[in-house]
């Protein structure tokens, strides 16, 4: 019943808009993912490697109506000297590369290259509906590189940027496509394309609001508070139906201890569209059953740190993912914010026992967190194994975000400020994402902007301002270095040798870059800010 009511909801987003390419005839199975619409033919290109890139098949806009693609493909797939290249070239429009036609002005500044690229990185309204593209009723800001479309969790940094930029009607913009997105689809996608609608990303949308709000007013909160209930609905589904016998649902766990808290999750079986070839490999070569990797890696997907070892059973190898076993602590602490911001929203609109129940639940989340994820013996923060009822000992930076929301107390605070540096988090260049090298992105070397600022954030709200302050310069500079070499802003960097680019991972590093703009230019801004004083 549920893909039932989706397949219609996304029956309703693609009738309401002009296809920006027709095909010769009417097509009827745009908004279904391309993995479903193609079949056999999107297997057979993916795992050709007609693209170097899998997510390039996965955004072709097709030049003709599925069926008639199909039936051509029937026809002429078993004729001799079939090229399957050129039938892809006859039949799809590759997608738009968002500043990779960007030419760079060294004279400029980092603050006036990132201001420069907002307007090559705003995507107009959509007014496709021929392929995977979800259309969006507002101009938004992608990453950049091979990223075309809106993503969600990036978007709230990029935010950042935009409101030093003065850019309020972008934010405004991008806050109602999100809240377009929860009213037509009850949760806000990966990213505005067709595959991403089995998972979401970190629930950031509560954090735009509040971001929203500073510009514009309390009221903002009573404005958005149906869309900040439905995302609450979304990974809270079947909370009432838990119980010890059945301790997992969907995105909703029931502990031990009789704890509700929050797992990601992904509803759709399969190989992901977008890594197609790569989830088909990384499940060849692991040895357990194929479907068990797929939701794992799917999960993974769901967190925005595919990959990191933080999600591996034995640390170091992909085909070990177990996403859907563990209990994130930065997923929660995300949700003990949406909780408080839900009970605000409430008390603004007057509704007394509505904001009494979101803090009690808030509350009870907060204590969860600090029992089960807190780990006295080495003083951070882990991920909890639902399935073991153990912490998993993985290091990383989602220990900041019970610092960034204000739920570690005092002394806890202090232990992870000293094990910034004892576990070597601390670099040259910022802080790395996880101490361990395992090749996979969200690992050692690589530092990303989004924890350098959840980190430096939080522990300014525990009073750890120097050490806050020599996370914030060592990360401007590599920016900066990165920037005066290339003329770029890159999605990720090596904070430990600030001569090399960052690697890992299943594609090559983007530029662009919406989030590190973002977080860049907010950081700059606080150093003008503070020079003014």
């Amino acid at each position: 019943m549920k893909k039932v009511l989706l397949v219609l909801a996304l029956a309703a987003f693609f009738l309401n808009c002009k296809p920006e390419t027709a095909p010769a005839d009417t097509e009827t199975k745009a908004g279904l993912s391309p993995d479903e619409r193609y079949g056999e033919l999107f297997a057979a290109v993916q795992m050709a490697r007609v693209f170097k890139d899998s997510k390039t098949f996965a955004d072709c806009t097709p030049k003709f109506t599925t069926d008639r693609i199909l039936e051509k493909y029937a026809a002429e797939k078993d004729k001799p000297g079939f090229d399957l290249k050129q039938f892809v070239d006859e039949n799809f429009e590759p997608p738009k590369s968002f500043s990779s036609g960007f030419k760079s002005d060294t004279a400029r500044t980092i603050e006036e290259h990132i201001n420069a690229l907002w307007s090559v990185l705003t995507r107009q309204p959509d007014a496709t509906s021929t392929g995977t593209l979800i259309p969006l009723k507002h101009p938004y800001i992608v990453p950049g590189g091979r990223f075309g479309e809106v993503y969600y969790w990036d978007s709230y940094f990029t935010m950042l940027g935009l409101q030093v930029a003065e850019k309020e009607d972008v934010i405004e913009n991008m806050v109602e496509n999100f809240a377009q997105l929860l009213d037509q689809l009850g949760m806000i996608p990966n990213g505005n394309r067709t595959y991403y609608l089995g998972r979401s990303q970190p629930p950031f949308f509560s954090l735009m609001v509040d971001l929203l709000a500073q510009m514009k007013g309390q009221e903002i909160y009573v404005k958005y508070l149906p869309q900040l209930e439905k995302e609450y609905q979304f990974w809270m589904n079947g909370m009432e139906n838990l119980s010890p016998e059945n301790r997992a649902y969907r995105r909703v766990v029931k502990t031990q201890d009789g704890s509700i808290l929050n797992r990601y999750w992904d509803d759709r079986p399969g190989p992901r569209p977008e890594s197609y070839r790569e989830d088909v490999e990384t499940a060849e070569k692991s040895d357990r059953p194929k479907e068990e990797v797929w939701k794992d890696l799917r999960a993974g997907a769901e967190s925005g740190w595919d990959y990191s070892s933080r999600w591996l059973r034995d640390g170091k190898d992909l085909g070990s993912i177990h996403t859907t076993e563990i209990l994130p602590v930065d997923l929660n602490s995300l949700l003990y914010n949406l909780e408080m911001t839900i009970a605000k929203a409430h008390e603004l609109n007057n509704d007394a026992e509505q904001a009494t129940l979101f803090r009690q639940r808030a509350e009870q989340r907060a204590e969860a967190i600090l029992r089960l994820f807190w780990d006295p013996a080495t003083g951070v923060f882990y991920d909890f194994d639902f399935v073991k009822n153990e912490r998993t000992r993985r290091p990383s930076l989602a220990m900041m975000y019970p610092l960034f929301f204000k739920i570690a107390r005092e002394g806890q605070a202090d232990s992870i400020a000293n094990n910034l540096v004892a576990m070597q988090f601390m670099q040259p260049g910022g802080l790395l994402t996880t101490p361990v090298n395992t090749g996979q992105q969200w690992d050692a070397p690589n530092g990303w902007a989004p924890l350098q600022w959840m980190a430096i954030n939080g522990l300014r709200n525990y009073g750890k301002g120097d050490l806050a302050q020599q996370i914030k310069i060592r990360w401007m500079d590599i920016n900066k270095k990165v920037y005066h070499n290339t003329a770029k802003m890159v999605e990720k960097y090596n904070v430990v040798d600030m001569s090399l680019d960052a690697g890992g991972g299943e594609y090559p590093l983007q530029d662009g870059f919406g989030w590190s703009n973002g977080v860049m230019l907010r950081l700059s801004s606080e150093d003008r800010q503070e020079m003014k004083q």
